[in-house]
């Protein structure tokens, strides 16, 4: 009897120990609210790239406490170690596409070490929203994919950002889109965007990713199609038996070559250049808008990098209407937040006061202070374009010079110019009829170079008089002429053209870059009259940097 009750009551406290653990390993998993990880303070600090983290550790949302303890990653010292132990889906590495993809990253090793320099600041907390959602780690690779990582990424089509979203797919999942921000290259903002449509695309077809990666590509609706015309011709409807864009074909394949390079990096003769298992950055909350420049200072970080952990900033400063926050250094967040409360708010921006002169008018006073309409009407609270003479306006300006804001959209733009075409700007005057390619075949420049120097994609549609910047060389062999900038028509001398057969008013106007207007005045012709070969018409002599002209 004795040794029964004996039996009885280890057993008993076998399993109290047992429900104790288990109780133990569920707190221990419990994940936090949002209200437990954000935080609306000036200046407050919050390791969003550590959610994961705080979550398997079960403690609170303070940057003071280390997240690396109790974490299932922290054994891994390098953040591609602790995606390639959890990768997940079939790499179907017999296939050719992803033979070929992955015959190609094998070959350029330093294309691999330049992608990991840029995902440095990113893919901990790209990593750790994968694993807090439990989508495949496989999708921590995407960005490479479509952006190589680069924050300022911009494409053809006006995708954007690390995840390239175009502005339409990005209006529809939150990212604002003004002059001052666009919200698609926000490394948060654009990071939970991208991930909740993928997760909605995975949910659309049954759970299949690779359906999913191919409608983040080329849309959902195509996709669909593809699927319903195999089952109606009764073929499969896996995503190598679809009829799809060469480019989603190629596309699909790329990510999951990169995912086995990754799982056999030896076998492949690659190294990921290495990148620590820890948080990079820090969110602090800065209440208002605050001169990127000034912010630098403060974090004492270049502003280079200071854009690079929040290249959605259009300009020199944060945008006036939100988000305010910046993503910092984690090393030196704490005392940036320091620092950030003891800021008068008369240094967070400079301001001057413009008043309004005679015929003056808003589009003319933005151009003037580098800014544009919208921004000067929401600033001063105005409903219209209307403005009186003797009023003022209230304008933010830059601490320092706007060359200074190297990552600026403008700055970038600006250098985009004069790595791709050297010499001197010209604008063309866009005329009824004309099309990119013309313009571009005229001038010898491809469609893509003239799309990337104004902002325009391959298929856009050209309005007369619609200026176009073009960067030509000195040397350049063409005949149409380009209106240097800031040329002044009325200072030009006159010459004479002899009119061809088959020649017309609008030809011989587009030709030498002027007006059928002024072709007509400078010569006095009436409407009614028709020209006629070997009449003598004079033409303003436009000079230009192209020979021939």
């Amino acid at each position: 009897c004795a040794m029964l009750k004996l039996r009885i009551i280890t057993i008993i406290i076998a399993l109290s120990l047992t429900a104790c653990n288990t109780l133990t390993e569920r707190q221990a998993h419990a994940p936090l609210s949002k209200d437990t990880i954000e935080t609306d303070n000036i200046g407050s600090t919050t390791d969003t790239s550590s959610i994961s983290s705080r979550r398997d550790n079960n403690v609170a949302a303070d940057p003071k406490v280390s997240t690396s303890q109790a974490s299932p990653s922290a054994e891994f010292d390098d953040i591609w170690m602790r995606i390639r132990d959890q990768l997940e889906l079939d790499h179907h590495d017999a296939r050719k596409k992803v033979k070929s993809k992955l015959a190609w990253y094998a070959r350029h090793q330093k294309y691999l070490d330049r992608v990991a320099s840029r995902a440095k600041p990113y893919l901990y907390h790209i990593v750790n929203e994968l694993e807090q959602r439990n989508m495949p780690l496989e999708l921590a690779l995407l960005p490479i994919v479509e952006s190589a990582y680069d924050p300022f990424a911009y494409s053809r089509s006006h995708a954007s950002g690390i995840w390239q979203f175009i502005p339409s797919t990005g209006k529809n999942y939150g990212l604002k889109q003004n002059w001052w921000y666009d919200g698609r290259r926000d490394i948060l903002a654009a990071t939970d965007a991208a991930l909740n449509y993928l997760e909605k695309l995975n949910a659309k077809f049954d759970g299949n990713w690779l359906h999913a990666l191919a409608a983040y590509n080329c849309g959902e609706s195509r996709v669909a199609r593809a699927i319903a015309h195999n089952k109606k011709a009764g073929k499969p409807t896996d995503f190598w038996s679809l009829s799809l864009p060469r480019e989603t074909r190629n596309y699909v394949p790329s990510l999951l070559a990169l995912a086995d390079l990754l799982a056999r990096s030896q076998d492949h003769g690659v190294n990921w250049q290495k990148i620590e298992n820890k948080p990079y950055f820090s969110k602090v909350q800065v209440q208002q808008q605050i001169d990127l420049a000034t912010a630098a200072s403060m974090a004492g970080i270049s502003l280079e990098d200071l854009y690079t952990l929040n290249p959605a900033f259009n300009r020199w400063a944060s945008a006036p209407e939100g988000p305010h926050h910046l993503l910092i250094p984690r090393d030196v967040s704490q005392s940036f937040s320091n620092k950030l409360k003891k800021l008068p708010d008369s240094e967070r921006i400079t301001w001057k006061r413009h008043i309004i002169k005679r015929g003056e008018n808003l589009g003319q006073i933005a151009r003037d202070y580098h800014s544009n309409v919208s921004a000067l009407k929401q600033i001063n609270k105005l409903n219209s374009n209307l403005i009186r003479e003797g009023h003022s306006l209230l304008i933010p300006t830059s601490k320092r010079p706007l060359q200074h804001y190297t990552l600026s959209q403008d700055s970038r733009r600006h250098k985009s110019l004069k790595k791709s075409k050297t010499g001197k700007n010209h604008l063309y005057v866009v005329r009824s009829g004309d099309t990119l390619w013309d313009i571009g075949r005229h001038y010898g420049v491809s469609v893509r170079q003239l799309s990337a120097w104004n902002d325009l994609n391959a298929h856009s549609v050209l309005r007369p008089g619609k200026k176009l910047n073009l960067w030509l060389s000195e040397n350049a062999k063409n005949t149409v002429q380009a209106i240097p900038v800031n040329y002044n028509a009325e200072s030009e001398p006159i010459t004479t053209y002899t009119v061809k057969k088959g020649d017309s008013l609008w030809l011989i106007a587009r030709r030498f870059q002027t007006s059928v207007a002024q072709l007509r005045s400078l010569n006095n012709l009436d409407n009614k009259k028709y020209l006629h070969p070997g009449q003598k018409l004079l033409i303003r002599n436009i000079r230009t940097g192209i020979s021939g002209a």
